[in-house]
């Protein structure tokens, strides 16, 4: 039997559980974590008495400065990413040097010098770098890949795609790190990377030219002043204001997010309850987005952070007719602990209208768990033994940047005004 494929995690927020629970409970018998690095000891330690609970034992912690010390010392085979965005490159990179392969969580990173890092690095050591973009392996975000590549449309000339984020999900960008576009590049590089990623799959192109605008429009300060608030908060602790509020998050009444982050912010100063209509929020929670893609096709792309329901529409048209697919997913915060419900579809519908043809629906192929089933397919992929995918999903450090590149190009264009060429941020190798 092959010994198991040992592996280090780096930043145990709340992403990492998803990794560390089916390795520790799904996997142990291909893979192992033999240490976890983080900012936070605290944190660490939190992470470590849930490894225990799951019966794959407590690791060594190192704090991030040790970085080098824990490659040294532990041995992985690869490195699993999921800091906060600014910082994925800098362990990607030294990971890389220190001749380990990568797992990262999306997006690859936040703009066109940390991205060229990164490609340098590959370059450089030969390793390899996969981008975990598990909506790609939903069964019906599959589905559609396959009627697209059967031709069952003709060829694709237009995309209309819309992604609604709601009160819940959405609002809680605004609480988190992810609120300063410095740390996040703002939700067009963190989230939308997720549904550029999926258009580039799903027409197995990339983007060429990005017009985009974008404004906070609901959340912050001066928003939540303009429709009559008068009562505000910097934080849900402790405040009397956050009580009655639907947006607030209670920490202490979710014991994950409280050992995470309420028992550990005397370490960092790090809030996990930050109201979302306080000041200091510098990503925008309405977006527009207009892609011309290398095949000639164009995408009209908006991303809304409140709205009253959670999922997206998509339609393709095409010289042989028109595609039309809607899923509606679940509300969640993500708390880092159980993620069995996170992005669990409620309803999904692909509709396919040919030219000349009477509409039909299409059968979807039901799909268990975590974002619409595609969780358990991305973690057998990644940890599991080794299977061919005809679908071809896997995701490398090019698909990564090909994702992110659009989002990068849409806040330049955003920032601007003006019509922006992917090119002229970061060239993608063919």
């Amino acid at each position: 039997m092959a010994a198991r494929k040992r592996y280090a995690i780096v930043g145990t927020g709340a992403r990492s559980s998803f990794f560390y629970n089916a390795i520790g409970q799904d996997y142990s018998a291909t893979s192992c974590i033999v240490a976890l690095c983080d900012t936070n000891q605290t944190r660490m330690n939190h992470r470590n008495k849930q490894l225990e609970n799951i019966g794959h034992g407590s690791v060594p912690t190192y704090i991030a400065a040790d970085f080098d010390r824990m490659i040294a010392e532990t041995k992985p085979d690869e490195v699993i990413v999921t800091t906060i965005d600014r910082t994925h490159n800098i362990y990607i990179v030294r990971a890389l040097e220190l001749g380990c392969n990568v797992v990262t969580e999306k997006p690859m990173t936040i703009d066109a010098p940390r991205c060229l890092d990164i490609f340098s690095a590959v370059d450089r050591t030969g390793g390899k770098v996969r981008v975990t973009f598990n909506y790609r392996y939903a069964p019906h975000n599959t589905k559609v890949f396959e009627l697209l590549r059967s031709g069952a449309i003709g060829k694709v000339t237009s995309v209309h795609f819309e992604w609604m984020l709601d009160t819940s999900h959405g609002a809680d960008y605004f609480r988190r790190w992810h609120r300063d576009k410095r740390n996040s590049g703002g939700l067009l590089v963190h989230k939308s990377t997720h549904h550029f990623d999926l258009v580039n799959f799903w027409l197995q192109t990339r983007p060429l030219s990005v017009y985009a605008q974008g404004d906070l429009k609901f959340y912050g300060r001066e928003n939540a002043e303009a429709r009559g608030v008068t009562r505000f908060y910097s934080r849900a602790r402790d405040s009397e204001a956050a009580r009655d509020d639907p947006f607030a998050l209670h920490l202490d009444k979710v014991p994950t997010l409280k050992g995470l982050y309420w028992d550990a912010e005397h370490e960092d100063g790090y809030y996990r309850d930050q109201s979302v209509f306080g000041d200091g929020i510098s990503i925008e929670d309405t977006m527009n987005v207009l892609v011309r893609y290398r095949n000639g096709a164009v995408m009209t792309y908006s991303l809304t952070a409140y709205a009253p329901w959670e999922g997206f529409r998509v339609s393709f048209n095409g010289t042989g007719g028109r595609l039309e697919v809607e899923v509606a997913e679940n509300s969640y915060v993500n708390s880092g602990g159980d993620q069995g419900a996170e992005g669990a579809v409620e309803r999904k519908s692909i509709l396919l209208r040919p030219l000349f043809e009477k509409p039909r629906e299409i059968e979807i192929p039901e799909g268990e768990g975590s974002h619409g089933g595609g969780d358990k397919i991305l973690l057998q992929d990644l940890f599991g033994e080794p299977k061919t995918d005809e679908y071809m999903r896997a995701a490398s450090h090019i698909d990564g940047a090909a994702s992110i590149l659009t989002g990068i190009a849409a806040n330049k264009s955003i920032a601007t005004g003006q019509v922006i060429f992917v090119d002229d941020i970061l060239k993608i190798p063919e």
